[in-house]
């Protein structure tokens, strides 16, 4: 069997047609890399799919032609059997009355082929929501300015933020990731390109909130040093905020026991195994200095015993001092969960879910099943990227997922919902297919990797009614058919963009061709800010940078028309932003966002895709500091652009 048919039978697209209408073929070297990095995986099923029950509704599964009848089959939670029973036919009738989980269904038919698959028994939808149309402040964190943090905007400036989107009359604060990333590495600061998704990026502490934290005046000399500029400076911030973490972990194994240290005990009792392998390996990153995968055999996956040992040793300390800082950040990323409660935000915080992560990070280490290290998540060529994207992270696969029941994914869902309202995930179009590209090789030479698309939407409905906890799919780029009509269906919400939201001749969609479950937003951090795109500014940076913009100036002023167009023939004379906000607040969409740089009318985005050095993506800071933001905004003009909105709380 040649490595093209052998691709057909584990799912894998070997030819597609790219955003631009080209006929691709993959490479057949760079397939057999694919087809090598993924868990062996046997194409004779009795079943090709995992099994989905959705609760209160009748499910019937249909065998394979390869399978000999009768099949017995039966599901197991761990080693106690659930349910058993026989199909004499080719459909198998499953019972009701089946409680939310996710188990093993071990079949075996009447030539003895045996076959092991998840099942799934989930909730019918995601969770809705509990109130008709509102909206949110969108922020890059890290962008924040205040007289008192340490050069990056912290946990106790999202407080700050949170409180003035209650005075704009918000329902909550979207948020760029808040993964960890590589405290040894200050320079690569993406957000979208994380060490672990399970953990936070300690750089959003407020060390001053510490209750053991001592200040000195050479930290704050440092701080206010660091508070200079329209950069963060990543590497600064760093040592100076380890410093003061270091030191505050000192004085709190001091202090004797007390309610802290009971708060501390939970919270790592909570979250075992996960913590204490994340703090081991981080410790050992730092010992060995190489790649996880280059490490001692004996440390290069992870070892819940090795990890125990470890902690009997010499690194102890260090092992707990790692997971100090977690709970440290957790905690302060809790209170302004509670805070939003407070305020009654509807929403509260909308967190943002990375695509991949990093190969040398912990959840390629930690999951190296489901996580494919040699491989990397990335897009075909369209009319906005006309040489594909490589975005070198490692994302999931649907062989490993199914191997470990959806653990991993459903670790990463718990991780990002826990203190959220609503939760984004990052180019959800990988539920179903992820483009995959091998290392060495240019973004338009990956293939697409089928996956488990309705055993993935049922571990997200799982996930998000526990949480309640709104699910928003990042749906943009080439959407196969019927993708939406199927995420809808399961009540994960779409993410639509009214820069995309256009007709062939450039005019702009009325607001009631916008999904009631989705979020509407005027652009993205990949995309120019309002004042850039009005100004042209995108056109004139990209220009400056080598990179083809894909639009010319006189399509852009086209779009200005339009634009103007559509804002007028719904009674919005103006074009400013808060114009723009009135057009957003009249989609039938029940959530809009608005980001925090369009309200001071910055001309740069945050971040420009397909560079790296050649533009400060992820670093530029806001021109006002979060206290001063209000006496810029109109918001009287804001209310009136919103009323709508406001009106429509319940």
């Amino acid at each position: 069997m040649d490595v093209y048919d052998r691709a057909k039978e584990l799912g894998i697209q070997t030819e597609f047609v790219d955003g631009q209408g080209h006929r691709h073929v993959t490479d057949e070297i760079a397939l057999k890399i694919i087809l090598d990095a993924l868990p062996e995986r046997n194409p004779t099923r009795l079943l090709d799919h995992p099994v989905v029950i959705r609760t209160g509704e009748t499910t019937r599964t249909e065998l394979s032609p390869a399978a000999a009848l009768p099949v017995s089959w039966k599901v197991t939670a761990g080693r106690e059997v659930i349910a058993k029973g026989q199909a004499d036919q080719r459909v198998i009738a499953w019972p009701a009355n089946w409680q939310e989980g996710v188990y093993r269904l071990t079949l075996t038919d009447a030539a003895s082929l045996s076959q092991e698959i998840p099942l799934l028994v989930s909730p019918p939808r995601a969770w809705a929501g509990e109130f008709d149309r509102g909206w949110m402040m969108a922020v890059q964190l890290y962008s924040i300015r205040s007289s008192r943090n340490w050069g990056i905007g912290d946990f106790t400036d999202l407080a700050a933020l949170l409180e003035l989107a209650a005075q704009f009359g918000a329902d909550g604060v979207g948020l760029n990731p808040l993964h960890a990333l590589f405290d040894d590495k200050p320079a690569d600061c993406s957000p979208y390109a994380p060490n672990s998704r399970l953990f936070l990026n300690p750089l959003y502490i407020d060390a001053e909130r510490i209750a053991e934290f001592e200040a000195g005046s050479e930290a704050h000399k440092a701080a206010a040093r660091l508070r200079e500029g329209h950069i963060v400076d990543y590497k600064g911030v760093a040592e100076l905020k380890w410093r003061a973490l270091r030191a505050a972990f000192e004085g709190f194994k001091t202090k004797p026991a007390g309610e802290r240290k009971a708060d501390f005990d939970a919270f790592r009792a909570e979250r075992e195994p996960l913590l204490s392998r994340f703090a081991c390996f981080e410790v050992l990153r730092h010992k060995f200095g190489v790649a996880w995968w280059e490490w001692p055999a004996e440390w290069r996956a992870s070892d819940d015993a090795k990890c125990a040992e470890l902690r009997r040793g010499e690194d102890a300390a260090e092992i707990e001092f790692v997971e100090f800082v977690q709970w440290t950040a957790d905690r302060q990323l809790r209170d302004c969960r509670d805070l939003a409660r407070r305020l009654g935000m509807k929403v509260g915080l909308y967190l943002d879910v990375a695509v991949g992560v990093q190969s040398g990070g912990f959840d390629a280490w930690n999951e190296q099943t489901a996580i494919s290290r040699h491989l990397s998540v990335g897009a075909p060529p369209d009319p906005l990227n006309v040489a594909g994207q490589n975005w070198g992270l490692a994302g999931f696969n649907a062989a490993g997922l199914e191997l470990q029941l959806f653990e991993p994914y459903r670790q990463m869902l718990r991780a990002a919902m826990r203190y959220a309202g609503a939760v984004r995930l990052d180019h959800v179009l990988g539920l179903k297919r992820l483009y995959l590209v091998p290392h060495g090789f240019a973004a338009d030479e990956g293939a697409y990797v089928q996956m488990p698309f309705e055993a993935l939407l049922a571990a997200t409905a799982q996930q998000s009614m526990a949480h309640r906890c709104i699910v928003i799919g990042e749906d943009l780029g080439t959407v196969p058919e019927g993708f939406r009509d199927t995420m809808a269906e399961w009540g994960i919400w779409s993410y639509q963009v009214v820069m995309f939201e256009r007709d062939d001749r450039g005019a702009f969609h009325d607001p009631d061709r916008y999904l009631p479950n989705a979020l509407v937003t005027f652009n993205t951090h990949d995309l120019s800010t309002y004042a850039g795109w009005r100004s042209f500014g995108d056109l004139k940076i990209k220009r400056s940078l080598g990179i083809d913009p894909g639009e010319s100036d006189d399509a852009r002023w086209h779009a200005l028309t339009m634009l103007d167009e559509v804002l007028r023939h719904h009674q919005i004379e103006g074009n400013d932003l808060y114009s723009i906000a009135a057009f957003l607040s009249k989609t039938r969409s029940r959530l809009m966002a608005i980001s925090l740089e369009d309200f001071l009318g910055v001309i740069d985005q945050p971040n420009i895709p397909g560079t790296v050095n050649e533009h400060p993506n992820w670093r530029q800071r806001l021109p006002l500091a979060v206290s001063d933001i209000a006496h810029e905004v109109d918001i009287e003009a804001l209310k009136s652009a919103t009323q709508e909105r406001a009106l429509a709380k319940s």
